[in-house]
């Protein structure tokens, strides 16, 4: 991508003040030191280490298999899914290590929410799908549910549209309002952080946009991780941008410098097309 294209994918943003994001370890919501991690006896993530910035949106980018997903997935620990997986390194969130002695993993992934690629609602009503979460926490109160749902449904960006048909079943919405409800089914249990792993690539141009409008307005409230290969989309949406490549994290920074003066070749060689 040019930096003339560049700009005008900037100039399409919504108005916003700028934003510096500060990606010094004091300041991190998010941290790794010389990550690495091995499906059996592949490796997939070679001594991967970086600080991650609160209230903001980190886009990772790289070829298919360069590691990206995976290095989401540490931040929840849903790579131990996985048989055969092991890693060394330390993983951090919110500054505690997310590997120590005594972590509730569970708890983990309340507080790192994770949407999917495919959207992945439950066989249950809008309502239920919202309310899940907070129902295996032990919230019973109705109301509270009831404002909860209203919420996390305003702030997916769906409350207008659904708000009639909350006892509807989630499969028969459209591919982007089911993906902006596992959003919403996220947010609802209160997470700190927000990992998504290619949320737009199977949904239209429209429903992509609303996805993507929704993600640049979270950001107010949430770090966000994304992984996409569309790098149009990092560009529009991104505070900062990562770089994978053969498991290696080659260059991460903010998002204009990323696209228009990156420090490796590989970097400019990636985002000028020159492989990938």
């Amino acid at each position: 991508m040019s930096a003339v294209g560049f700009a005008k994918i900037v100039a399409e943003r919504k108005s916003a003040p700028k934003r510096t994001v500060d990606s010094s370890v004091d300041a991190a919501k998010l941290e790794v030191r010389q990550l690495n991690l091995w499906y059996g006896a592949s490796q997939a993530l070679f001594d991967v280490s970086c600080a991650l910035s609160d209230r903001s949106v980190t886009a990772l980018i790289g070829p298919s298999g360069c590691g990206k997903s995976t290095f989401l997935r540490a931040f929840n620990r849903m790579n131990e899914l996985i048989d055969g997986v092991r890693h060394t390194g330390q993983v951090f969130v919110s500054g505690e290590e997310i590997h120590g002695r005594g972590v509730d993993v569970v708890g983990l992934r309340k507080r790192v929410g994770m949407v999917f690629q495919k959207s992945n609602p439950f066989p249950k009503s809008i309502y239920e799908n919202v309310a899940f979460g907070p129902r295996m926490a032990g919230m019973r109160n109705r109301g509270k549910l009831d404002d909860l749902v209203e919420r996390c449904l305003r702030q997916s960006a769906l409350w207008e549209e659904l708000k009639d048909r909350l006892g509807d079943s989630a499969l028969h919405l459209s591919g982007g309002q089911q993906q902006r409800l596992c959003i919403a089914r996220a947010l609802a249990t209160e997470p700190e952080v927000l990992l998504m792993d290619e949320p737009a690539s199977a949904l239209d141009p429209a429903s992509t946009a609303r996805i993507e409008d929704l993600i640049y307005e979270l950001r107010e409230n949430y770090a966000i991780v994304i992984v996409t290969h569309n790098m149009q989309q990092a560009a529009r949406i991104s505070d900062q941008t990562g770089f994978f490549y053969q498991g290696r994290l080659v260059e991460l920074g903010p998002t204009d410098r990323m696209f228009t003066r990156p420090e490796r070749r590989e970097t400019e060689d990636y985002i000028t097309g020159r492989f990938g």
